[in-house]
């Protein structure tokens, strides 16, 4: 059945869809499919966590090689042909060639990058559902409530549950685009597409000093509005606004241009990736003026959050996994209410336990090759949440 209220602009409804509740032949069948779920990310799970020590360790080592070996440059201004093929560092502002135009806003500004970004006003679903037994069947019983929002992407009506009165259009009639400048210095040299990648720190460019740029435009704060009036905003109606990252010369409304710190390898008047002999390759780039050792500290806190956030996330698939395979117990007894609660506590201490053993091992595993010693003490280490949950089984009465 459907029920309907409205509450200001938020408009909503309940639906409640009804199933015989599945049999143990249905339930077993969807226990299976989910062992195979659980298997592959099971195995998923041994390579992240091995594969990823590795790439820790390559890491650290390149970053190491390349603090031995770095060179800074006295002069940013001047190209010299000692340092061809060297790892060099430089700090100093960002150049472009021109400015990044928009000229359906009338727009300009010496940056490395500009986005424009537009919104459209939308009808959004949101639904929250919840599931109850009774007369031996599964009732679900979802509200769905409809709100409207400024939204980037364009959201698709149609798949809504009720589309008569949310009905939203299928495109922009305005895009969204980033502009990336050709040629990027500092001082004298070049930047790779590389390094201009890492040239992301947009902020909000101010549209305070612009004027309306069309009869249909109207600007707004920092927004340009596609809409007859933008304090009451219509469905279909646009708002745009624009970031930049890279000041590339000094503005009287930005200020002074950004600087960047670069650890590159020189080729000619070009800042290009550095081969190391472990086997990656070092192509870095701050926002400021940093040292060499300040910037070497940086991406070794880097390298070692991503590989405990990749240990974390190999640790959870493998918790996961085994959680999935094992779910089979819990299915055969689940007409049991004492058995079924008691064995879903089991399993879940024992996903823990051989989840965090099997980490320990892999990660062991990895490090066989670069440290041995810790390989060897981890790996001891790995036999403790075993030892600890046999330990907490109370042994047997003697008869």
């Amino acid at each position: 059945f459907l029920q309907f209220s409205d509450t200001g602009s938020r408009k909503e409804h309940v639906k409640v869809t009804s199933e015989p509740k599945p049999g143990f032949l249905e339930r077993l069948s969807e226990t299976s499919a989910g062992m195979l779920i659980g298997l592959v990310t099971f195995l998923l799970a041994f390579y992240l966590l091995f594969t990823n020590e590795g790439r820790a360790v390559r890491t650290a080592k390149s970053l190491d090689e390349g603090l031995s070996i770095v060179v800074p440059l006295d002069s940013i201004h001047s190209i010299s042909q000692q340092n061809e093929g060297r790892l060099v560092h430089l700090a100093g502002a960002l150049s472009t060639s021109k400015p990044l135009f928009d000229p359906s806003y009338g727009l300009s500004i010496q940056a490395v990058k500009l986005k424009r970004n537009v919104e459209m006003y939308q009808w959004v679903e949101y639904e929250d559902s919840k599931e109850y037994e009774e007369n031996g069947e599964i009732k679900k019983e979802t509200k769905y409530s409809y709100d409207t929002e400024w939204k980037s992407e364009v959201v698709n009506s149609r798949n809504f549950d009720r589309e008569i009165g949310h009905k939203n259009p299928s495109a922009m009639a305005v895009e969204s685009f980033t502009a990336v400048s050709p040629n990027v210095q500092v001082g004298s040299f070049f930047l790779s597409k590389g390094l201009v990648d890492k040239i992301d720190n947009f902020k909000q460019l101010s549209l305070s000093h612009l004027e309306d740029p069309h009869a249909d435009v109207t600007r707004g704060g920092d927004y340009f509005y596609h809409s007859d009036n933008p304090r009451r905003p219509e469905v279909g109606d646009l708002r745009v606004s624009f970031f930049y990252a890279g000041l590339s010369g000094d503005d009287p409304h930005l200020g002074l241009a950004d600087k960047v710190t670069v650890i590159a390898r020189q080729r000619g008047d070009q800042l290009v990736p550095y081969p190391t002999k472990s086997g990656d390759v070092l192509e870095i780039l701050y926002p400021g003026d940093l040292s060499v050792e300040e910037v070497f500290q940086k991406e070794h806190e880097s390298n070692t959050m991503k590989t405990w956030a990749l240990r974390a996330a190999g640790w959870l698939s493998m918790f996961v996994g085994i959680s999935l395979m094992t779910r089979i117990f819990y299915t055969l007894v689940d007409w049991f209410p004492v058995v079924r609660d008691l064995v879903n506590v089991g399993l879940k201490v024992f996903a823990l336990c051989v989840a965090s053993s099997l980490s320990l091992l892999t990660i062991s595993a990895g490090w066989l090759f670069y440290r041995p010693l810790w390989a060897l003490l981890l790996a001891l280490l790995s036999a403790v949440p075993i030892l600890v949950a046999r330990s907490s089984v109370p042994p047997k009465k003697q008869q």
